[in-house]
């Protein structure tokens, strides 16, 4: 019996991908759920597993090949496929048997955990999977590196490898090499020259004592951090106080549409995060009825699907507003661009110890420039001012997020 292999249904956002790499040629033999091939969308690249064990019988497309959404890419020859093993050979004598656990390296892996296993020289068997079957998945590996790297074992010196003698340079030479932007590169390039191109792009700036804040966290990071098992940081801080600001100011919670204003009365935020193929904008969704420590565990976990590539496409669609934070690259100032069809994006920078004048007195205090970017067709300056203030008292005062004042 024939299997069709199909693309995923894509969002109605996302018209068409890129085949990226077939991990299987006619003629393979295939288990059910192991990955076929990569898809790269705008926004994420997506793995399509097999429906059936069998046998490839047909690949309809190649790779780089633009692709849609349903579209019949595969057929695999469904049939009952067994694992011929060879037969072990006997141990020697004094031989220490492998345990359960050692023989469980042998499990099947996909291309992408496999790729990620070798890079690392990681043993799958130490890592516990929550896929179907107890089968480890690419996240399982992610959160496995993450773990591992804050609790490092003790240094063992590998053995030098091989290495072939570097090409002689050679003196005064120009080279050039020439590659193609990936799909979500490209995309990028797109959105913000569109953004430029439409809206009547502004920012305003403004700078924020966050002496409060930092005091406040240091007073109750362990209690929060031991309650809700999240850490305290500074972000839920700015999203809270965006919210405040936007529920105030709703214009800048809202996109144009034509020669409509649609005003969302929910605050979805997006928060953006580096990846390692490109800047991504996951959603935080419903802020305004979420507490700290939730909004501190969603944008971790966020954070860690994005450097892990592991964000799914309902998790990047959408958002009413963005916030960026510059500063953890040491952004001292910076003019963020519009997320559209957004009408406001927040630009944080990093923290400084700066002299400022308070009560007469010249004080050290942490300071933080903000800037805020506004689509000035439907947001005119003094609105854009006004929330950007409403932040900096929400910062300076956190008492108010709590008060709502």
């Amino acid at each position: 019996m024939s299997v069709e292999v199909k693309v995923p249904v894509l969002p109605e956002s996302v018209s068409e991908a890129t085949l990226l790499s077939w991990h299987k040629n006619v003629g393979d033999t295939v288990r059910r759920d192991e990955n076929l091939v990569d898809i790269e969308t705008e926004k994420v690249v997506l793995e399509v597993p097999a429906p059936q064990d069998g046998v490839i019988k047909e690949l309809l497309r190649s790779d780089g090949d633009i692709v849609n959404s349903d579209e019949l890419i595969a057929v695999i020859e469904a049939q009952e496929i067994v694992d011929a093993k060879p037969a072990e050979p006997a141990p020697a004598a004094g031989a220490v048997q492998p345990d359960a656990e050692t023989r469980g390296s042998d499990i099947a892996l996909s291309p992408a955990v496999r790729k990620i296993i070798a890079e690392n020289d990681l043993d799958p068997a130490q890592i516990e999977g929550t896929g179907k079957d107890g089968r480890l998945t690419k996240a399982d590996v992610v959160r496995y590196l993450d773990a591992t790297r804050k609790t490092p074992p003790a240094a063992i010196p590998a053995a030098p490898r091989p290495t072939s003698p570097p090409a002689p340079a050679v003196a005064g030479a120009r080279t050039e090499r020439r590659e193609p932007m990936t799909r979500l590169r490209a995309t990028i390039a797109s959105r913000l020259k569109e953004a430029q191109n439409t809206a009547a792009m502004l920012t305003t700036f403004n700078d924020v004592n966050l002496k409060a804040v930092m005091e406040l966290r240091k007073k109750y990071r362990d209690a929060f951090e031991e309650k809700h098992g999240a850490r305290l940081g500074m972000m839920s801080f700015f999203v809270k106080a965006s919210v405040e600001a936007l529920k105030r100011f709703p214009v800048l919670n809202a996109s144009v549409d034509g020669n409509d204003i649609v005003y969302h009365d929910y605050y979805d935020i997006g928060i953006a995060a580096a990846s390692p193929r490109g800047l991504v904008v996951p959603i935080v969704r419903d802020v305004d009825g979420k507490g700290f420590a939730e909004i501190e565990t969603e944008i971790g976990e966020l954070g860690k699907k994005a450097k892990g590539g592991t964000l799914a496409m309902e998790e990047l669609m959408g958002g009413t507003f963005t916030i960026t934070n510059g500063g953890v690259f040491g952004s001292m100032l910076s003019t963020p661009i519009l997320n559209p069809p957004q009408s406001g994006i927040l630009g944080m920078h990093r923290i400084e110890q700066r002299p400022i004048a308070e009560d007469g007195q010249i004080v050290i205090r942490p300071m933080m420039y903000l800037a805020l970017t506004y689509d000035h067709r439907i947001i005119d300056g003094a609105e854009a001012v006004r929330f950007l203030v409403t932040i900096k008292e929400s910062l300076e005062d956190p008492t108010r997020l709590l008060l709502q004042v």
